[in-house]
């Protein structure tokens, strides 16, 4: 189980060639570095670590997105607007101000994002009139309520964008599912860039390079976390070739 676990969650890719700058995407639209929300950045210090290696990369926006997560993650708009005020201030004083700041969310789904669509609670989102609402599921468990959820935020005008479809165990070997999602659904996927290194496990990488090939990828993100995310990218790398079949896509990153 722990082997397995690990393969999911984060082993170690092979050390390839360095990585192409991302400078193109422009945005990086998923990434936990607001500080204290959730499993990402702790302090503020750590915040501008990641901040540096997400500029070294080539990106000039962030749009970070802590978690939201039933009672685990209980994340407000209110608080994560704090954090975004905090380290915008502490960017400025790091003369990292040439990086544009802004926020969203992760929202998992669970019945507690059932009750904030049926409220009409506030809800992060990206893209400004767009309405990009980056949401997650189980790794491992597909929701039973996933297309109503699904239903439920279109109707209320959100533009519903899955996050790193190519980790969900419960949809490997079923591109026609993610294609049925996306073209038929009206569902963009998001794709975590370690994926293509190999961090979180064979198959999703595998899972990410289909998803490339059938031109089923809308955003791009680095859902990073910590420094191991970021030094995968510096240091490791994104193998060539589909690297540069991802950034010939018409990925909406540059649109934000």
């Amino acid at each position: 189980m722990a082997g397995f676990l690990q393969r999911l969650f984060g082993s170690k890719p092979a050390i390839q060639a360095p990585v192409p700058t991302l400078a193109s995407l422009g945005a990086d639209m998923h990434s936990h570095l607001l500080p204290g929300l959730d499993d990402g950045a702790e302090t503020i210090a750590h915040s501008l670590d990641l901040l540096r290696a997400l500029r070294d990369l080539g990106f000039r926006k962030l749009i970070m997105t802590p978690h939201i997560m039933g009672d685990f993650y209980k994340n407000t708009p209110e608080g994560i607007r704090a954090a975004l005020q905090q380290l915008s201030e502490a960017a400025t004083s790091a003369g990292l101000a040439d990086v544009e700041l802004d926020c969203a969310a992760e929202y998992y789904l669970d019945e507690f994002l059932g009750r904030k669509l049926a409220d009409g609670t506030e809800m992060l989102t990206f893209g400004a009139d767009q309405r990009y609402l980056l949401f997650e599921t189980s790794y491992m468990n597909e929701p039973l309520n996933l297309y109503e959820i699904i239903f439920e935020m279109k109707a209320q005008g959100y533009r519903p964008v899955l996050a790193h479809p190519e980790r969900y165990t419960y949809l490997y070997g079923r591109l026609a599912e993610l294609e049925k999602l996306r073209n038929d659904h009206g569902v963009l996927l998001q794709l975590n860039l370690n994926s293509l290194a190999g961090y979180y496990s064979p198959a999703a990488k595998r899972v990410a390079e289909e998803l490339i090939d059938a031109a089923l990828v809308d955003f791009v993100g680095t859902d990073t976390h910590h420094l191991r995310h970021t030094e995968t990218l510096l240091n490791r790398t994104l193998p060539q070739l589909y690297t540069e079949k991802l950034l010939k896509l018409p990925l909406l990153n540059t649109t934000l």
